[in-house]
């Protein structure tokens, strides 16, 4: 259930301050810069509508960490009675403008760090309400204006007398009656003429708006969801970015008093995935840079979605869930006795991917094909542990990844797949059951190979992988195949092995220059000689190897290429020969050798 009434802004600024009013801990920082926070009071000082402001009651199911808005004090660790969804900005900048004897921290118009006191000039505020806007203004934190590069002062109003004789009223005194009061006296004094009269017309259009401001206000009831307050939040911040589902359970999991009567603390929920992400960037690089932020590859989403996944299936098991499932629901039903649970088991089960993806040569973020695929396999790992570890287990788990990247199966909406793989994968590695749909349904036609040009493209970076899984030797390090410890020491990438400069002379054939066929796995140093023809590289590379031409041929075979055609510098041959062995390969990889040739005979019939 939902209120909406209206508040004095006096009220609502005293909850802040008493810490009766609080900020749930999902809520991004205040930021408003400087123009922003006047424009605010001079609506306010016109009272025009400000919009309204949602706010959750406390005490409900759902639980958040609270904390204060910035700037407010209050005595002790006061329990909020109510938590602002909406209206953070605004009331954080009139809080701190009106209400705290102090300079706002806020921000220029470049984003530059200032602290500022707001002050209405009381002449012009009494003129027409068109000139509102420039009644009010900021000036340092001394009080001090100053121009020609800080060395002249302008205005000083450090003194109340300075104040009074330029007519600018502290914004900050508004709802202390008592100190306005003097501040008044003061005024008049400077000019009992021409200041009383202007006091009372100011007093009357200024003063007496601000403290009869009201504030609209719309309380949803403690029994509100965590998916409601989601999704309202959501709805009434759509300047701002989406909210994270990540950063609503930090808040939930903190706000869980039983954890923190048997634990005397709150659960930390950013500290305990930082250590599990942090552990396994460590082991498995190809899950993001210890150098980047947490969320750089693997996300906390993706580990709460293969949480999810997991949780959902036992749930199915056990006859209380209906369904497998990782949707935005799914993650923010997870109560923090399941995450604690289950976070060690996916943590493991993350690592046993991490070696999986080592056994297919990727080891590299940029190498890796889909983050996606990641997450039913992590959850498949812990749900199934050591039954994965066997010798037809792992041919069906590679099977399934291949299909996967090669077929392009996690391109686009993702949740159904993993729900529908996690379902599958796990019947038919354990108990033999039917192949799942992303074996059953994935396809890879020749033509592709024509069009794989760029990383942008899972089943790309997938042919890579798989020339180094096969055996490809490097052609400057010919001592042994390429490893996947091996690619970052000599600084392998994707390499074009027709250069680009030898197509300038029309030696194409029409057929594609670009794309994976004329491309392979190679060191920099082996890149260094491979200018001009083929033919006149190869020789230098020969030379260079110590090895005799037909060895040589050995080591260009392993990246499935016709030495010949190389020599000869015949491309068309090259080409049609390199997708056969490619398509080969990939087919070999998903599985597919059988049913394509079949098709293909059944379409030359």
């Amino acid at each position: 259930m939902a209120a909406l009434d209206n508040v004095k802004l006096k009220d609502v600024l005293a909850d802040v301050a008493s810490g009766s009013l609080q900020l749930p801990d999902f809520q991004r920082n205040w930021k408003w810069d400087d123009d922003r926070i006047r424009a605010i009071i001079a609506t306010v000082t016109l009272d025009y509508p400000l919009g309204v402001v949602m706010t959750l009651q406390t005490g409900g199911a759902t639980r958040f960490r609270s904390r204060t808005l910035t700037g407010a004090r209050p005595d002790g660790d006061p329990a909020a009675d109510l938590l602002l969804l909406d209206g953070q900005q605004r009331l954080t900048s009139l809080f701190q403008a009106l209400w705290l004897d102090a300079p706002v921290e806020t921000a220029d118009a470049r984003g530059k760090p200032i602290e500022r006191w707001y002050y209405v000039d009381i002449a012009k505020a009494v003129g027409p309400s068109a000139d509102r806007d420039e009644a009010i203004l900021s000036v340092p934190a001394d009080k001090v204006l100053r121009t020609d590069f800080n060395r002249t002062v302008v205005l000083d109003l450090s003194t109340t007398e300075g104040e009074c004789a330029a007519g600018l009223f502290p914004l900050h005194l508004v709802f202390d009656a008592q100190r306005v009061n003097q501040w008044m006296m003061s005024y008049i004094k400077a000019d009992e003429n021409q200041n009383w009269d202007l006091w009372g017309q100011f007093d009357e259009s200024v003063l007496q708006q601000i403290r009869a401001f009201q504030v609209p206000m719309i309380r949803l009831g403690a029994s509100t969801s965590m998916d409601a307050v989601c999704a309202v939040f959501e709805r009434v911040n759509t300047g701002g970015v989406p909210l994270n589902v990540f950063e609503l359970l930090t808040a939930t999991y903190a706000g869980d008093r039983e954890y923190v009567e048997r634990t005397g603390d709150y659960y930390q929920l950013p500290e305990v995935w930082r250590e599990i992400k942090q552990g396994l960037a460590a082991k498995y690089p190809v899950f993001g840079r210890l150098d980047g932020s947490v969320e750089n590859g693997l996300s906390s989403i993706d580990f709460l979605q293969a949480i999810a996944l997991v949780r959902t299936w036992e749930r199915k098991q056990a006859g209380t869930g209906a369904t497998v499932s990782c949707k935005r629901r799914d993650l923010l039903d997870l109560p923090l006795v399941g995450f604690v649970r289950l976070a060690p088991k996916l943590a493991e089960a993350f690592a046993w991917v991490g070696d999986f993806l080592e056994r297919q040569c990727i080891v590299r973020p940029a190498d890796l094909p889909y983050k996606t695929q990641l997450v039913p396999l992590a959850a498949v790992r812990a749900i199934l542990d050591t039954a994965l570890d066997g010798l037809g287990a792992e041919e069906k788990t590679e099977q399934w990844y291949w299909c996967g990247v090669l077929g392009e199966m996690y391109g686009g909406s993702t949740e159904t797949r993993f729900t529908r793989d996690v379902e599958q994968l796990v019947p038919w590695i354990a108990q033999d059951d039917r192949a799942p749909d992303t074996v059953t349904d994935a396809f890879f036609f020749a033509d592709r190979l024509d069009s794989l040009t760029t990383r942008n493209s899972a089943a790309y970076k997938g042919i890579y992988a798989l020339l180094i899984k096969q055996g490809a030797v490097d052609w400057h390090h010919t001592g042994r195949p390429l490893s996947p410890g091996r690619l970052d020491e000599y600084s392998v990438d994707v390499r074009q092995i027709f250069p680009k400069a030898w197509f300038r002379r029309g030696n194409s054939e029409g057929l594609p220059t670009n794309s994976i066929v004329n491309k392979t796995p190679l060191s920099y140093r082996a890149a260094m000689d491979m200018t001009g023809a083929p033919a006149s590289y190869l020789s230098t590379m020969v030379a260079a190897s110590d090895m005799r031409p037909e060895w040589f041929d050995d080591v260009l075979a392993t990246h499935l290429i016709d030495p010949e055609a190389l020599r000869d510098n015949d491309y068309e041959r090259f080409y049609r020969d390199r997708s056969k062995q490619l398509q080969d390969l990939v087919h070999a990889a998903m599985g597919k050798r059988t049913m394509l040739r079949d098709l293909a005979e059944g379409d030359a019939r």
